[in-house]
């Protein structure tokens, strides 16, 4: 915790606002993406979503096979103790859906599906994207399952099994949008990462979650910035933002959202 505090002082001293963005692509998504105000119908099924989630008293033996819970320890758990302590937060999810509905990508890859806050999120922001989500715990793929059907997300296929199994099946595949949200440690990333790469058209965007978690992660963040297929990163500190366009200038930005 300590080092995820001194790493958010250090970027709300080097972070910006649209101001001085001179890359229209950046600024376009910035100021009509991040900052987009407006009070989208959607936002009430997502919170309805997680309010769900939230009043669960269902326990679910978990899993972890990547670098697990900071909040929580314990192999069984509540779901609503899940989606207090781990789940996407309503910020984040607002913005998921606010990204996947401003770049409309068709077809996305999510590793870590959880109890499917975020991937709830990307499906509301885009109903015709072919979401395909890997979780590696079985307890949580089958609850999450169930309440995909309950909340009609019908977009969406969920996958249970290890993401390195899992993702050289899907190499022959190409991908808009990919967010690694799971197994939060520095070898296991830079694997998908260098894998995921086959996947890639020039317009998509990969979402690294929690780049300050740990020294690790940060030092995966740096390294994944400095690949020569990437031309464009922004770092929100709760997200990495990786793009791969060829017309643009290699730029890192450190934006405040």
């Amino acid at each position: 915790m300590f080092y995820q505090i001194a790493q958010y002082i250090k970027f709300l001293l080097k972070s910006t606002n649209h101001h001085g963005v001179h890359s229209p692509f950046v600024y376009n998504l910035i100021t009509k993406c991040f900052y987009d105000r407006k009070n989208y119908d959607s936002y009430k099924l997502l919170l309805n979503y997680r309010k769900a989630l939230l009043k669960n008293k269902s326990i679910i033996k978990v899993t972890d096979l990547g670098a697990g819970s900071q909040a929580m320890k314990q192999q069984v758990r509540k779901v609503l103790s899940i989606a207090k302590n781990a789940g996407t937060t309503k910020k984040r999810a607002k913005l998921l859906y606010r990204l996947t509905n401003y770049f409309k990508p068709e077809s996305i890859l999510e590793l870590g599906t959880s109890l499917g806050i975020a991937t709830h999120a990307m499906s509301l922001g885009n109903p015709k994207a072919n979401i395909t989500t890997i979780e590696g715990c079985p307890n949580t793929t089958n609850f999450t399952k169930d309440f995909f059907k309950k909340f009609n997300v019908n977009n969406t296929k969920l996958i249970n099994g290890d993401f390195n199994d899992e993702i050289n099946k899907l190499t022959s595949n190409k991908y808009n949008l990919i967010f690694f949200d799971g197994n939060h440690q520095k070898a296991p990333t830079l694997n998908y990462f260098e894998t995921l790469l086959e996947t890639t058209r020039n317009d998509s965007v990969f979402i690294f979650d929690d780049i300050y978690w740990s020294k690790d992660m940060t030092e995966t963040w740096e390294t994944i910035k400095q690949h020569p297929k990437v031309t464009v990163t922004i770092d929100t500190f709760f997200w990495g933002l990786v793009f791969f366009r060829n017309e643009q200038v290699k730029e890192h930005f450190i934006i405040r959202v």
